[in-house]
Order: C-alpha cells, then sequence, then structure tokens
C-alpha cells in the first residue's frame, strides 16, 4: 500500500472509532422571562381551545430557585376567556419544573364558566398588550425613586389586566409579594407604556 493511502486509512480508521473522552453537557442556567414572553406562548396554546380567546389577567409567581430581576419572572399564571363558550381557561407558564404545582413551559390548570359580570376584570385582545414588563417597570422605577431607596431589595411582583379603574388594560408594577400585602405600586398603560398613577 503506497505511504499516502497508508496514512489515509489510518486517519479514516481514526476518525471512525469512538472518542473515549467524556462529553460534558453544560447545564443551561433557567433565568426569568418578560410577561409579554409568558403571554405569547399561553396564548397559542389558548387560540388551539378558541381561536378568537381574549385574555383576562396574567401575574408574575416569584420563585425562589431561580434569581430574582426585576422587570421578568420565572412562572407566570394567566386566564385566558372564550366569550363563545362563555368559559375561561387558567394557564402557567414556567421556566423551571417544580413539582406538584408548577411544570415546565406552559401547562392548563383550570377551567371554569366564565360571566362578563362576575369580578373586576373584564377580557381583552392581546394585541393591545403591547408593552412589555421589562419597560413597564423601568417606567414605574421613575416614579419609585424614594420608595426605593427607603425600601430597597423588594421583590416585584407583576400583573396585568383591565379593569373599570381605567380604559385600557394596565400593568400594576407591585413593589412587595403581592398587591394586597404592598403599600407601594404604579400602573402603567399596557398599550402604551405611559405612565398612569401611583397607589399607596
Amino acid at each position: 500500500m503506497p505511504p499516502i493511502a497508508g496514512s489515509l486509512a489510518l486517519l479514516l480508521g481514526a476518525c471512525s472509532e469512538p472518542s473515549s473522552a467524556p462529553v460534558k453537557k453544560v447545564e443551561e442556567k433557567p433565568e426569568p422571562v418578560t410577561g409579554q414572553t409568558a403571554l405569547f406562548k399561553m396564548f397559542q396554546v389558548g387560540r388551539s381551545w378558541d381561536p378568537r380567546v381574549q385574555v383576562l389577567k396574567l401575574a408574575s409567581t416569584h420563585l425562589s430557585e431561580v434569581p430574582e430581576e426585576p422587570g421578568k419572572a420565572a412562572a407566570w399564571e394567566g386566564t385566558f376567556v372564550s366569550l363563545a363558550q362563555a368559559r375561561s381557561r387558567t394557564l402557567t407558564f414556567s421556566v423551571i419544573e417544580l413539582l406538584p404545582s408548577l411544570h415546565k413551559g406552559v401547562f392548563t390548570i383550570g377551567e371554569e364558566a366564565f360571566s362578563a359580570t362576575k369580578g373586576t376584570s373584564q377580557p381583552f385582545w392581546i394585541e393591545a398588550a403591547k408593552i412589555d414588563t421589562d419597560t413597564a417597570y423601568a417606567t414605574a422605577l421613575s416614579k419609585a425613586g424614594d420608595y426605593e431607596k427607603k425600601n430597597p431589595g423588594k421583590p416585584i411582583a407583576l400583573i396585568l389586566e383591565l379593569t373599570p379603574r381605567y380604559p385600557g388594560p394596565t400593568w400594576r408594577v407591585i413593589w412587595g409579594e403581592s398587591a394586597s400585602s404592598s403599600d407601594f405600586s404604579v400602573y402603567i398603560d399596557a398599550t402604551t407604556g405611559g405612565f398612569l398613577e401611583v397607589m399607596h
């Protein structure tokens, strides 16, 4: 066998042998996502239920397993409405699996009858939620200077809904674990991004 052909055969043989070196798997660290990201993922699932599904509410969920990032969250809970069926469905989106309450990705957790006269939140088209939560948080933070300085490191909760308080859907940026326990929050117009009101 000519030297060149022999070298080529050895090279091909070496290439075909499985590598004995272990392949290190790089673990991806879960990162929180914005409200719009979670909303659109849940909306795609909701459309398979009703092509004209509407948004009723979206709220962030704190997870100690994922580092906090203001304007984002590791998990979200969204409620969607089918007016044709007079039903609502609640879904979750999470960046991690946290059984039994949370599944990674989108998961449907319940369905019930819906009436527009029940509750204060009203359904709206997803197109109205033009502003994402990181932008809403930045605007809210500009109105929260003194409070933020006196209360550094507080968790931020985010709620998207349409209530009689304003003509269009809003992001409520909340300093604290929830709206009921918070003493400071800011309303931002979810369509224009404009500042609406500070709540103490």
